[in-house]
């Protein structure tokens, strides 16, 4: 490998995917970006054991983002008392090993999940979010 290569550079910090996500939240068009500002995001290594096992999921590699909160299109409902503020959060590591195992860039990876949980923050259920990245993908060809 030549000089200035990988044999000198560590991991992305958390910071780091901080300012990933600010970039790709910043690049959003305004009236998405608008209606998420005040959407904190967070990075964690991992997410907690008690979300894992409320979602079900075994493996903490399993859980690259998650949306917590209650989406606009459930705003009319009277949230349970002592309902949290919305929040996106990004998982560093299974981010990083499904980077190491695909062909994307990280850049694109984080900007990928930050969008599917804005989606979540929108109303939209994973299967209509896959209905849409198949249709935009089929538009493609």
């Amino acid at each position: 490998m030549k000089e200035g290569g990988w044999a000198d550079r560590s991991a992305p910090s958390l910071d780091d995917f901080e300012a990933m996500a600010r970039v790709a939240l910043e690049a959003l068009p305004s009236p998405f970006r608008d209606l998420v500002a005040d959407v904190p995001c967070s990075v964690a290594e991992f997410a907690d054991d008690e979300t894992l096992d409320e979602l079900g999921i075994e493996s903490e590699f399993d859980l690259l983002g998650l949306f917590r909160g209650v989406g606009m299109t459930e705003e009319g409902v009277t949230p349970p008392t002592g309902q949290l503020p919305n929040r996106i959060w990004l998982y560093r590591r299974p981010i990083l090993d499904y980077w190491a195992e695909h062909e994307e860039t990280l850049g694109a990876i984080v900007t990928h999940v930050l969008v599917h949980e804005i989606g979540h923050h929108f109303g939209f259920s994973d299967a209509d979010m896959e209905a849409i990245e198949a249709a935009a993908e089929a538009g493609d060809s």
